[in-house]
This record gives structure tokens, C-alpha cells and sequence, in this order.
């Protein structure tokens, strides 16, 4: 295998046609210059220099690997750079999948804050509720997800970095006439007649699941993944629901009232990542900037 200090030698011999000015040019010895001439000519497999005297010259074979050299130390010497630069998060790209309501609370702020730190990181964004997201993290087509869980789901992340970002509680969403508007705590029992309107599939699911355990399965007129539609169903009187408390933030419900639900439905936050990912400068700094904008 011919090696790129190899080539740098062979260069600097080519250019100063003696043993002697190529090591004081690279600052090295002149046996340790024959001795990688040496081992570069029993890489290639053929003799590159032709020694008569104190003179050098190049056979056929140095000469064509002479002319080769320099595009690909410099195409080296580019990908350095280059390298380093992602390194020292002076340039980089970050794929990132977050569901919506994490897309307008979480990730702005880290973004933000990202971009002031490390202007040279891109970061893309686009979005897909878990366990799409997860599935994109796995195939390679981003590099963090957001996602979130209720309950502890065994070994559903087992293979994944997962950094917990926060706890996200559920609160009720009533019309703002609703004889529970003004209620400093709602079961959800006493929601069992209502008309509901249900969120994204895997929130849905643990709707029904709490009712469930309440003696009631609710009656849902209404499913969207659309959070502020979920709000404007509920304003208009045509149900109620129960949202995290991150979709109520980022959308602000008219005619509708927040009231807090018993008992306590909660979600886990977490950002997940590739372990091998986790250790690439980029997507560790946004990690981190996804956990400051948590905890913030």
C-alpha cells in the first residue's frame, strides 16, 4: 500500500533531485528519507529513482506516480481540513426528526442557540411522530430523533442512545363553557359521557387505555394529528381531549380551557441517536442544546 508521507518524500526528492535537500527540506534525516524511498519503491513494486552519483533520477514509474502525487495530497490535504472542520464544529450537518409538538417548543430554542455557538453546523428538520421517527433513526435517514413513550416499553430503544429530555403531562382540554371550566382538578371519570377527540395514533391509544382503567371507553367523534385542529374542535364545543402539555404551549387554545387530569398521564421526552452517531461533534452539541432547551 503506497502511503501519503510516501509520496510527500518521493515529491520533495523529485523537486530537490538529492536525498540530502529533500530531508533538509522536511526537516527530517537523509537516512530516514532513503529508508521510506525504500519502502515506497517495495510498495510500488518497481524502482522509482535511479541513483548515479549524487544526482537522482526519476524512472518512468517515479515520474508518473511524481505527477499523480500532487493531486492526491492535495485532495488529502483538503479532506484534513475538511475533517477537522466537522471536528471542531466549524462546519457539519445534522439530520434531526421531531414530532410537532417537540418542533415548536423544544427544538427552536436548541437550534437557536446551536447556530450562535457553532454557525458552520447545519442542522435539517423534518417531521414524523415515533415510532416513524425511531424507524428513520434506524435506517440512516436522520441522525437524532425525537420521540417520547408512556410507560417504560421494554427493550423498544434497547439498541439506542437515549438522552431523557423531560417529563411531558397531559392535561384536559373543555369548552369554555363546560360545567368543568373552571374544575381545579378533572378525573377522568368524569369525562366518561363527553364526546372526544383524540390526538396522533400512539396518544389515542393511551387515551383509551386510561379510560379503560377508568370503567369507560371513550366515544371518539374526532382523530387528528393536528394539534391546534384538536384545540378548534374543543373550542367550538364539539368535544374534549386531553394534550400534551407542549402541544398546548405552542398552539393557544381559543375558546377552550386547560384543566389538569387525574389520574396523572404522562409521557417520557427523550432524544435518541446512534451510539456511533453519538460521538460525532455535531450531533453531540445538539444534543446537548436539546437538553438545555428542555430543562430551560
Amino acid at each position: 500500500m503506497i502511503e501519503a508521507r510516501h509520496l510527500r518524500v518521493l515529491r520533495a526528492v523529485a523537486t530537490t533531485g538529492s536525498f540530502s535537500a529533500a530531508a533538509r527540506q522536511l526537516g527530517c534525516t537523509q537516512p530516514a528519507v532513503s529508508q521510506q524511498m525504500k519502502a515506497l519503491e517495495s510498495s510500488a513494486g518497481t524502482t522509482l529513482l535511479i541513483r548515479t552519483g549524487r544526482e537522482m533520477r526519476l524512472t518512468q514509474a517515479g515520474e508518473a506516480l511524481v505527477r499523480h502525487a500532487s493531486g492526491i495530497l492535495a485532495g488529502l490535504t483538503a479532506a484534513e481540513e475538511e475533517v477537522a472542520a466537522i471536528a471542531g464544529l466549524r462546519a457539519g450537518r445534522v439530520r434531526l426528526v421531531s414530532f410537532p409538538s417537540g418542533s415548536s417548543t423544544l427544538v427552536p430554542g436548541a437550534l437557536a442557540a446551536l447556530r450562535a455557538e457553532h454557525p458552520g453546523t447545519r442542522v435539517s428538520l423534518v417531521e414524523a411522530e415515533p415510532p416513524r421517527s425511531v424507524d428513520l433513526l434506524r435506517d440512516g435517514d436522520c441522525d437524532i430523533a425525537l420521540a417520547f413513550r408512556y410507560g417504560a416499553s421494554g427493550g423498544e430503544w434497547d439498541e439506542l442512545v437515549v438522552r431523557p429530555l423531560l417529563t411531558d403531562r397531559l392535561i384536559g382540554l373543555v369548552p369554555e363553557g363546560h360545567r368543568l371550566a373552571d374544575a381545579a382538578e378533572v378525573s377522568i371519570g368524569e369525562l366518561a359521557d363527553e364526546s372526544w377527540i383524540a390526538g396522533c395514533p400512539r396518544c389515542r391509544r393511551q387515551l383509551v387505555e386510561v379510560c379503560e382503567e377508568s370503567g369507560f371507553t371513550p366515544r371518539i367523534d374526532f382523530a387528528t394529528d393536528d394539534y391546534p385542529a384538536v384545540m378548534g374542535l374543543v373550542g367550538a364545543g364539539l368535544g374534549v381531549a386531553v394534550l400534551p402539555e407542549l402541544a398546548v404551549e405552542s398552539v393557544r387554545p381559543k375558546g377552550a380551557r386547560t384543566v389538569p387530569v387525574a389520574p396523572a398521564i404522562e409521557r417520557e421526552i427523550v432524544a435518541l441517536t446512534l451510539p456511533d452517531l453519538a460521538r460525532v461533534p455535531a450531533v453531540a452539541a445538539t444534543l446537548d442544546q436539546l437538553s438545555l432547551a428542555a430543562a430551560r
